[in-house]
């Protein structure tokens, strides 16, 4: 019943409004300036929801003082950086006041500024249709509408409600409205420039391996997504790759509701980057329309034949260097990686922005099969990127500690204690494999004895490489002294 009740005072209200126009939003002396001024819009997105927005418009101004309605900005800019210039007459131009109007007029909205006012209530008699008019005054508006008539009080709108005018802070589209001083009448070349919410972008990478696994085709993709409530159309468009320091409590308006998203899939026309600062920039290089409440993708980059190394990996723990724990596990995962160098002997060579990496491969029908996925962050130039794409299903371990002593130490931190381990590696597949065994060994540790040579690959890490036959299995046994 509530939700019927609002839907009809939304159509009273509406009706009651039919004869007033979005000009008559603001005041008569106000100058608008509308997207039909717009020369040119740069757009600077950020990974982290922020944008750099430089709005170029030519606006006829009168000399001196003028209260300019800069119209269509964004519904989540962030007012206090918002910044007016005249390129064609900046001497003498200067901004007195701004005021960014981003309460939207709507039926209830309107109702919500006449609280404590009158209004006129409308309405026609059920037999003869004849109109009558009565005056009102506008006690609440939560939750219902409650009217004072000159001999009752009313609940719920009986009739149309009919306003004397929209209030100046009401307008139908996010308003910069800005008081300032200019030097010379005439039309002028002026360009806003703030910095906004609701507009971010992240990068989404698709890998293809080859048939055996020793290369990779790889595409990537920028997604980009406008919820600021405004449009760009035909934006110069650059991304900013980094992570730019920002104060975090600043106050920001409140966010309008997000519409549903259209999907546009931009050309294929690679991204340029540059450095900048400590950051890296793409730019598009196009001019492209980012539309109110659309997601777009835009081509990133694309590089075929990429060389990729694969990896069998099983990774231990150093709690049971410790202690006595006899089984360590059985059938243990077997962890499946890839890792390609970021390098132009690679074909690649570009900054990779973070972003989420999904690999597929082509089955013996040829259909690409979808078989895994990991996030990367910022990728420089020569840097290597390793991607977990799940666990071996034919590869497995068996673990468990055959021997455990304490050795020496009477005192709390200077312990000696000798351990063994058998690590039973089994292969399922039709061909050999070859898995890295790492073991995180804790306090200053001595390798006693083992059945294969390791390599100490940081000063707390031993590491195996395994070669399993097919259809077979190898046994790894060490003994290790650590001491605390």
């Amino acid at each position: 019943m509530l939700h019927a009740h609002c839907h009809a005072l939304s159509i009273a209200i509406l009706a009651g409004l039919t004869a007033l126009s979005a000009a008559q939003a603001a005041p008569r002396d106000e100058i608008t300036s509308t997207l039909g001024d717009q020369q040119s819009v740069a757009v600077t997105i950020y990974n982290d929801n922020l944008a750099l927005i430089k709005d170029a418009r030519r606006v006829t101004l009168a000399k001196e003082l003028n209260h300019l309605a800069w119209r269509e900005v964004s519904a989540k800019m962030r007012p206090e950086t918002a910044q007016l210039r005249n390129l064609s007459n900046p001497a003498g131009f200067r901004l007195l006041e701004q005021n960014f109007d981003f309460d939207l007029l709507t039926p209830q909205k309107l109702l919500e500024k006449y609280l404590g006012q009158e209004v006129s209530v409308i309405s026609r008699h059920p037999t003869t249709g004849v109109e009558s008019r009565e005056t009102a005054t506008v006690l609440a508006t939560n939750n219902g509408v409650v009217l004072k008539f000159a001999d009752r009080v009313e609940t719920g709108v009986p009739g149309r409600l009919a306003f004397a005018g929209v209030p100046d802070s009401l307008r139908d589209k996010p308003t910069l409205v800005i008081s300032l001083i200019n030097p010379v009448a005439g039309a002028q070349e002026l360009e806003l420039s703030y910095l906004t919410g609701g507009l971010s972008w992240r990068a989404d990478y698709v890998a293809e391996l080859n048939a055996t696994d020793a290369a990779l085709d790889l595409n990537g993709w920028v997604t980009l997504t406008n919820q600021s409530g405004a449009a760009y159309p035909n934006a110069r468009l650059q991304l900013v790759a980094g992570d730019v320091n920002r104060v975090r409590d600043l106050p920001t308006p409140a966010p309008r509701a997000v519409m549903a998203k259209m999907q546009d899939l931009a050309g294929a026309a690679e991204m340029q980057q540059e450095s900048l600062f400590e950051y890296h920039l793409y730019t598009l290089p196009r001019p492209t329309t980012l539309a109110e409440n659309q997601t777009k993708q835009v081509a990133l980059l694309s590089a075929s034949g990429v060389p990729v190394r694969k990896e069998f990996l099983l990774q231990g723990a150093d709690y049971y260097y410790r202690g006595q724990h006899g089984e360590l596990g059985q059938k243990l995962k077997v962890g499946v990686f890839v890792e390609f160098k970021n390098s132009t002997d690679n074909k690649l060579g570009l900054p990779l922005p973070k972003g989420v990496v999904r690999v597929y491969k082509r089955d013996s029908a040829g259909n690409a099969q979808f078989i895994g996925e990991d996030s990367i962050d910022h990728t420089p130039k020569n840097e290597t990127v390793r991607l977990k794409l799940g666990d071996a299903f034919d590869v497995t371990a068996d673990k468990k500690q055959t021997d455990f002593q304490k050795i020496g130490g009477s005192g709390r931190y200077n312990y000696i204690f000798e351990s063994s381990y058998e690590i039973v590696l089994k292969n399922a597949k039709t061909e050999a494999v070859t898995v890295t065994v790492r073991e995180p060994m804790p306090g200053d540790w001595t390798m006693v004895n083992e059945s294969h040579p390791h390599q100490k690959v940081a000063a707390g890490t031993a590491e195996w490489q395994i070669k399993v036959p097919a259809e077979g299995q190898t046994t790894l046994t060490y003994r290790v002294r650590v001491s605390y």
